[in-house]
């Protein structure tokens, strides 16, 4: 990620802040700027982790509810993941995920013919359509050898 991108969503986060009437406070901003840094698409177990090191009186339950809050808000998205663990994604860009069945890992990527899929009718007349994204599963390129 670009510095001008991370300012530009730094900027959004306190935008979006305000906004919500939520406070900028240390813990929000290192959450944040920590799952920017990420590309694996954490969970908040493994921010936690990751940040307590730093920031040894944070809480699980903290980061727990800065990320829930967070995605309310609009600022990350909640990566689908049937049966594990929550997963974080600060992209909010259209995209799409690939997910190892073994690891666990996340891949970003874009395929513009996902992004015009059709909505079976019999769906679209019951149900609104808020999100579409694909997920593949299989192995990743260091599980597969």
């Amino acid at each position: 990620m670009t510095i001008k991108k991370r300012q530009q969503l730094m900027a959004q986060f306190r935008k979006k802040c305000k906004e919500h009437d939520l406070r900028v406070t240390p813990q929000r901003v290192m959450i944040y700027e920590e799952l920017l840094k990420s590309s694996d698409h954490p969970s908040p177990d493994q921010l936690y982790d990751r940040l307590k090191r730093v920031f040894p009186e944070l809480s699980f339950d903290t980061v727990y509810r800065t990320l829930s809050t967070f995605n309310e808000m609009g600022l990350v998205g909640l990566v689908d993941g049937y049966g594990s663990a929550m997963r974080f994604d600060p992209e909010l860009e259209k995209h799409h995920h690939f997910r190892c069945k073994k690891c666990n890992e996340i891949i970003d990527f874009t395929f513009k013919h996902y992004d015009e899929l059709v909505i079976p009718k019999e769906i679209a007349k019951k149900c609104e359509i808020i999100k579409l994204q694909v997920t593949i599963e299989g192995l990743c390129e260091k599980c597969k050898k």
